[in-house]
């Protein structure tokens, strides 16, 4: 897999840059929807070949992600624990 195969799975199933694996099985569920071919007459079927070319790729990309457990991760994961530990020693925010 290349970078670039990546980001045109990640384009065709219109995902940001930050996804979980929950929305690409969404986003899988609703294209097949779509645009397969024994549901909707004159659908190509080069286009679900192409969806689940991708599919395939995002989750093997998905499956072998490492994780990071750092705090400046989680920070990022959980942004309100971000702000908490911020501003939760200043007065005017809520802090004794």
């Amino acid at each position: 897999m290349t970078f670039h195969e990546l980001e045109q799975a990640r384009e065709l199933f219109g995902l940001t840059e930050r996804a979980t694996r929950g929305v690409v099985t969404d986003r899988f569920r609703r294209l097949v929807k779509e645009s397969h071919p024994d549901l909707h007459e004159g659908r190509e079927d080069d286009r679900i070949r192409a969806i689940t070319a991708a599919y395939a790729l995002l989750r093997e990309y998905c499956d072998t992600y490492v994780f990071s457990f750092t705090f400046d991760e989680f920070l990022n994961q959980n942004p309100d624990e971000r702000l908490r530990l911020q501003f939760s020693n200043d007065p005017l925010w809520g802090g004794r």
